[in-house]
């Protein structure tokens, strides 16, 4: 029999509901698993036992008085600690933030709630979640779960490595350059970057009026060790909010689509290297779709590089702003890989250059849409390489470089605005990484992202949670 803790959130809510488990008898769980593993990793760094106590409790009597639940009653989850809680600090991983105590939940805080769920946690991240590798200058270092010595990716590195470890059945992350789906390539779990305005997105922390780049790219998802999970996280997640003016309504399921789907398969993206273990395990997972009943076909969309570049460009030059202000804030590895970064990419000259990259990345995102009328899904790497060692990404402007172009295949879905589904299909003989693929698809069509990851899940899909390596 398993552990509570080994359970996902969906057969949680299930037994919770059934009876067959109280949510006390969830929390403690976890709460148990966290002191067991955490020290080893580092992953969640402000345990919230006594709320999470007292909400279980709560939860325990409304179920036992006949009371109406929602779909996630009883069931613990985490918060990235970039994501506003009521009461507590929004961090962003930095010292300077460690008291920035905000006055209401993110809507997605808000929501999980609403669903029943109960905040147990909050996850580690990158100094203002700007990097690909989760070390902190306020928390420290976060290890990946499957090799201590390899990133547990980033910037919702904590999130990844607890849910992968057993603390957390899911929780909660965002994405503007990969930050939902590269710890989950990292640490073996399964994410969505959602269709832009789909979960709504807003905080106070560092300021509730956001960067351009933040309105046009950033998303927040959710993160579980089952695809089945991110799809009810999501559900519980989407629709407007009044305080994102850009969210949106939309049903979870779009309009039917002519079967078999055909499937664009991308094993060695353009513009870099692929490592030979991450292009076999794209194609064994496109042989998986094939099995399951999709048309596959190795075809790059077009403007592949273009999209890459325009999101570099659209990143640098809004973050370029506020760089001046930030810096004084970040620690010395992560200020170094941003001048790095900043190094490899020219900035934006003058208002004309914002201009033409807009045009710019209008036409991109009319081709791929062209593309995707016939081919509505995208199957590539997550990252080209397989985890990096830690502090690689930082300690030299070859090693950014090189992190900068593993990371490549990610960033097309932010630039514009699609869904995109992280699943681990394989590990590497070698170090034994996890090694997760993405399915990206056409706007609004998440539906259709978890429906295939899922049938790549059912095939190859990794057993988690793990005991830590150490």
């Amino acid at each position: 029999m398993s552990e509570i803790w080994q359970l996902s959130a969906t057969e949680l809510a299930q037994r919770i509901a059934n009876r067959q488990l109280s949510s006390k008898e969830v929390v403690e769980a976890h709460l148990s698993r966290i002191e067991a593993v955490n020290p080893a990793l580092n992953a969640v760094v402000l345990v919230l036992a006594d709320d999470a106590r007292a909400a279980a409790l709560e939860a325990d009597k409304q179920l036992a008085a006949g009371a109406t639940v929602g779909p996630l009653h009883g069931v613990p989850f985490t918060v990235k600690e970039n994501i506003d809680m009521a009461g507590l600090p929004t961090t962003w991983g930095v010292t300077a933030l460690a008291k920035a105590v905000v006055p209401a939940d993110a809507p997605v805080v808000e929501r999980m709630r609403a669903a029943g769920a109960i905040p147990i946690g909050r996850t580690n991240l990158p100094d203002m979640a700007l990097r690909i590798h989760t070390t902190s200058s306020l928390h420290g270092l976060t290890r990946n779960p499957w090799h201590p010595g390899r990133t547990a990716g980033g910037s919702s590195g904590g999130e990844a490595a607890a849910l992968a470890s057993g603390m957390s059945p899911i929780g909660l992350g965002n994405d503007i350059g990969g930050s939902l789906r590269n710890p989950a390539n990292a640490c073996g779990i399964a994410s969505i970057r959602p269709s832009a305005g789909r979960v709504p997105d807003a905080g106070y922390v560092p300021a509730e009026d956001r960067l351009l780049a933040v309105q046009l790219m950033n998303v927040q998802g959710p993160m579980a060790r089952r695809v089945a999970d991110v799809r009810l996280g999501l559900r519980v997640l989407m629709g407007a909010h009044p305080r994102d003016p850009w969210s949106i309504d939309a049903p979870f399921d779009g309009p039917p689509i002519g079967r078999p789907i055909r499937v664009a398969v991308l094993p060695e993206p353009p513009g870099g290297s692929t490592h030979p273990a991450v292009a076999a395990t794209v194609r064994r997972a496109a042989q998986a779709l094939a099995d399951a009943g999709y048309v596959v076909e190795e075809v790059c969309p077009p403007r592949y590089e273009d999209a890459i570049n325009c999101w570099l460009r659209l990143i640098l030059g809004d973050f370029g702003s506020v760089l001046e202000s930030l810096a004084p804030m970040m620690g010395a590895d992560a200020t170094a890989f941003l001048n790095n970064f900043n190094q490899l990419t020219p900035p934006l000259a003058d208002a004309k250059a914002w201009s033409q990259l807009m045009v710019e990345r209008d036409g991109i995102a009319r081709a791929w849409s062209t593309f995707m009328a016939d081919r509505p899904l995208l199957l590539s790497p997550t990252w080209t390489q397989l985890p990096f060692e830690h502090g690689f990404d930082s300690a030299s402007v070859a090693g950014t470089a090189a992190t900068r172009e593993l990371m490549r295949p990610v960033v097309p879905a932010n630039v514009l605005g699609l869904p995109s589904a992280c699943v681990p299909a394989g590990r590497d003989e070698a170090t034994g990484l996890p090694i997760g693929v993405l399915v990206t698809g056409r706007r609004l069509r998440d539906d259709l992202c978890l429906e295939a990851a899922e049938a790549i899940e059912s095939r190859l899909g990794l057993a988690t949670p793990i005991d830590p390596v150490r």
